[in-house]
């Protein structure tokens, strides 16, 4: 039988903690906060907090917890940092604590140490594994702040080529670019500015939040962290950030310029993303019009992709969320940026029934 609290499942990343709350099946309420985790394991106590404060009952809830946190260089090592993480999440009082391991399912805390390789940087999988057992042959594509996934679905279950995130950045499954946190110099060495390439300046002035803010493309609930100079998110500080990257000042060009040139960067990240989603596909030996399962805060972009490519583009929280009758309409939103944490919350009611 299923604990009548449900579950919460927690996605503990390196710049975002998301979690959300299921109850028989159906989601409760989701959440995604801030949480720099490179300056301390502090961040994720008030991320905790804030939590605690949305949730007052939350005690008496199961935990499922994934993670890709133990990637951030406040740890020495891959295998610290998930037994870090582990460790701090134990001690919140009142928690019942179950990790996700892949395809070795859900472990204790006492294991975790042992299991660290399998738990490490595991969300994907099981995004993969909810998203296949209702699209038999797709292509999950999982756009979020910082990083991109990209994973065939064949015959009902996940087909990666690889499970470690060093063995998918060589194959192409793992893309490191997002909608917000990505420096656009780490995007082209070249952009054309009013119809004449230029070289892009390797300086932190500005990010992928600038580009599609200005484009008015991303929602700002999911525009969490300080710009790259930490000045405002209005559309003359955007301009301001974007127009640094060529060695100019906003009032040197008009409105429009800027919104070209901002549709310049979202040009080079699709030609990005989308040559690496053409490795997968074709890796895979999916059929023509198997869709794309889009997921995260980029979702927009993968409506993109998959237009270019004449498939079908199916949204993830649509296809496996249903809805509590205590959520909000716009928790489905949230669903669709939290799919790791939806997906670990609904493996683990699935396992205890």
């Amino acid at each position: 039988m299923r604990p009548e609290s449900g579950v919460i499942g927690w996605d503990i990343g390196g710049a975002h903690v998301k979690a959300a709350w299921l109850d028989g099946g159906r989601l409760r309420d989701a959440a995604q906060w801030a949480c720099p985790l490179w300056e301390g394991l502090d961040r994720l106590d008030a991320v905790l907090a804030q939590a605690r404060a949305r949730w007052p009952d939350m005690h008496r809830a199961q935990h499922a917890v994934t993670m890709t946190g133990e990637m951030a260089d406040l740890f020495a090592t891959r295998a610290e940092g998930v037994r870090r993480i582990a460790d701090h999440m134990a001690l919140q009082p009142g928690i019942g604590l179950r990790f996700w391991a892949g395809e070795q399912g859900f472990v204790a805390a006492g294991h975790v140490a042992a299991l660290w390789e399998a738990i490490a940087s595991a969300n994907w999988l099981a995004t993969a594994q909810l998203a296949a057992r209702r699209v038999e042959q797709g292509l999950l594509v999982d756009i979020g702040s910082t990083t991109c996934d990209l994973i065939a679905l064949r015959h009902g279950r996940p087909a990666a080529q690889g499970r470690s995130d060093a063995q998918r950045l060589a194959n192409g499954e793992l893309v490191y670019q997002g909608v917000t946190r990505t420096p656009l110099c780490a995007l082209a060495r070249h952009i054309d500015f009013e119809g004449r390439p230029h070289n892009v300046m390797n300086e932190f002035f500005a990010t992928t939040a600038d580009v599609y803010r200005l484009l008015g493309e991303l929602d700002a609930a999911h525009d969490q962290h300080p710009a790259a100079d930490h000045g405002p998110k209005d559309a003359v500080g955007t301009r301001r950030r974007l127009a640094r990257m060529v060695g100019r000042d906003a009032q040197e060009a008009g409105d429009e310029a800027w919104l070209d040139f901002a549709r310049a960067w979202r040009a080079e990240q699709l030609n990005e993303i989308g040559h690496n989603l053409d490795r997968v596909l074709a890796a895979a030996g999916l059929p023509a019009d198997a869709p794309l399962v889009a997921a995260g805060c980029g979702g927009f972009l993968v409506e993109k992709l998959a237009a270019a490519r004449e498939r079908a583009c199916l949204f993830f929280a649509s296809q496996v969320v249903r809805l509590d009758a205590r959520a909000k309409p716009s928790t489905i939103r949230l669903a669709q940026v939290c799919a790791p944490a939806v997906a670990v919350g609904l493996l683990l009611e699935q396992e205890r029934c």
